[in-house]
C-alpha cells in the first residue's frame, strides 16, 4: 500500500474510533482520546469526565471496549488507559456534548448559549466560542454564534492552542450541529507580551578591541613622504580609479591652445574702444533716419497719384 492510502487509512480508523467511543461513552462524559502505536501493542489514552462508569464494575465494561477495539478494528493487543479531566468545563468535546443535551432537552437556544459560554469563561478560560447551525428555531437553517475573551481561527495556534469540539443535537425540526472552541488559561500565543516594570538593566559596554576609532587615529604617526618619481602602485582591484596622465596632460595642452590669453592675442583681433563704438552706432542711425523718410517720401507720392487717377 501506498504512503498516501495508509495515512488516509489511518485517519478513517482513528475517525471510525472516535465515534465508537463517543457513542458507547457519552454518559460518561467522554472527552477525547490519544493513540499512540507501540511495540508491545496500541496504547489508547481516553479523557473521561466519570472514569468510573468507563471501567465499569469489576473492569466489565473496559473489557467489552477492549474487546470490541479488537473485533471491529483489527487493533493488535490494545491497552486502554482511562484519565479523568480536571476541568470539565475547559474541555471542549465535554461542553459541546452538554450543550446539545440542553438543547434536546427544550432549553432555549440563546439561553443555553449565553448559559455556557459564561461558564467556561467562569473556568478561567482566555477566550471561547460557541457556534449553533441548522434549524435553530424554525423551519429555515441559520447560525448563531457567541463569542468571549480572545480566540483564534486560523494559522497554527489555531491547531495548536485552540481545543475545539463538535456536538450534534437531535430536534423535531432537524438536527443542530454545535461547535465549541476554548482557548484553556495560561496557553501561550505568539503574539503575547509582558511589560516588566521596576527592572534594572545593565549598561551595554561595547568592546571593539584593535579596531577601536582611538586606537587607529594617532597624532604622533608619521606619514609617509611620496615623491613625484617614486613608483606609487595602484591596485587592480577598482578600475574607475585608474587614470590614464598621457589622457590628462593631451586634455590640458588642447585647452591652453584653445584659450589664449593677455600678449597671445592676434595684432588683428584688436577689441574697439568705447569712441569707436558710438561713433559706428550714429553712423548706423542716421542711415536708419535717411531709409525711414524716403519710404515717407514713396508712400505720399503713391497717394497723391492714386488721387490724381480717381479724379
Amino acid at each position: 500500500m501506498a504512503d498516501e492510502h495508509q495515512f488516509i487509512e489511518n485517519g478513517l480508523q482513528r475517525a471510525q474510533i472516535d465515534e465508537f467511543f463517543a457513542k458507547e461513552l457519552g454518559r460518561a462524559g467522554y472527552g477525547g482520546m490519544d493513540i499512540a502505536k507501540t511495540p508491545m501493542g496500541t496504547q489508547i489514552v481516553l479523557k473521561a469526565e466519570k472514569p468510573g462508569m468507563v471501567i465499569g464494575k469489576g473492569g466489565k465494561n473496559i473489557r467489552k471496549i477492549t474487546r470490541e477495539l479488537t473485533d471491529r478494528f483489527g487493533m493488535d493487543d490494545p491497552q486502554i488507559d482511562v484519565q479523568e479531566v480536571d476541568e470539565p468545563d475547559l474541555n471542549a468535546r465535554i461542553v459541546a456534548d452538554r450543550l446539545a443535551n440542553a438543547l434536546e432537552r427544550g432549553w432555549y437556544f440563546r439561553k443555553a448559549g449565553h448559559t455556557t459560554i459564561d461558564r467556561i469563561m467562569d473556568s478561567g478560560a482566555l477566550g471561547a466560542e460557541i457556534v449553533l447551525s441548522g434549524k435553530v428555531t424554525g423551519a429555515r437553517s441559520r447560525v448563531e454564534k457567541f463569542n468571549r475573551g480572545y480566540i483564534k481561527h486560523n494559522g497554527e495556534p489555531a491547531q495548536e492552542v485552540v481545543d475545539e469540539g463538535q456536538g450534534v443535537a437531535v430536534m423535531k425540526l432537524g438536527t443542530i450541529g454545535v461547535t465549541v472552541k476554548i482557548i484553556p488559561p495560561g496557553a501561550q500565543l505568539p503574539d503575547d507580551f509582558r511589560i516588566n516594570e521596576d527592572v534594572e538593566v545593565e549598561a551595554v559596554e561595547q568592546d571593539l578591541g584593535s579596531d577601536d576609532v582611538d586606537d587607529l587615529i594617532d597624532d604622533d604617526a608619521e606619514i609617509p613622504d611620496v615623491s613625484e618619481e617614486d613608483d606609487v602602485e595602484i591596485p587592480d582591484d577598482d578600475p574607475a580609479d585608474i587614470i590614464d596622465e598621457e589622457i590628462v596632460e593631451e586634455v590640458v595642452e588642447e585647452t591652453t591652445e584653445a584659450a589664449p590669453v593677455g600678449d597671445e592675442l592676434d595684432e588683428e583681433e584688436v577689441i574697439p574702444e568705447d569712441d569707436e563704438i558710438e561713433a559706428q552706432l550714429d553712423e548706423l542711425d542716421e542711415d536708419v533716419a535717411d531709409e525711414a523718410a524716403d519710404l515717407v517720401s514713396e508712400m505720399e507720392d503713391a497717394d497723391a497719384e492714386d488721387e490724381e487717377t480717381e479724379e
